[in-house]
């Protein structure tokens, strides 16, 4: 039984040259499966789940900066086309891909936006 232990934790082949068993061999390949998917894999699947609640919840007034690094403000939102309108500066509007936004400030007031068309 003691031998069995010890090979169970340090994964070594059990003494007295008996065939290891197929099942114990698997048991590192299963714990690196799981530490992947706990520290990898859930975690960005939590992440990309945040990133589209938050794109979601776009409204006009909410202050976004894009993956360029472009500040400004949300002017407008097309659901058909997923793009974004930024108002950059007094008179200059930019449509981007709504997966270009990378952060949102949101402000207080500000209506839900519809569909606008250009």
């Amino acid at each position: 039984m003691h031998d069995f232990i010890l090979s169970l934790l340090l994964f070594a082949p059990p003494a007295g040259g008996q065939n290891p068993n197929p099942f114990i061999q698997l048991v590192p390949l299963v714990l690196i499966f799981v530490v992947f998917y706990f520290f990898m894999i859930r975690p960005q699947q939590k992440k990309q789940k945040d990133r589209e609640k938050v794109l979601d919840s776009l409204k006009r007034g909410d202050r976004a900066v894009t993956i360029g690094g472009i500040h400004g403000t949300v002017a407008g939102i097309d659901t058909e086309k997923k793009t974004v309108l930024l108002q950059v500066g007094d008179n200059l509007k930019i449509k981007f891909d709504r997966t270009a936004i990378a952060n949102v400030e949101k402000q207080e007031s500000g209506d839900k936006l519809t569909t606008t068309k250009e």
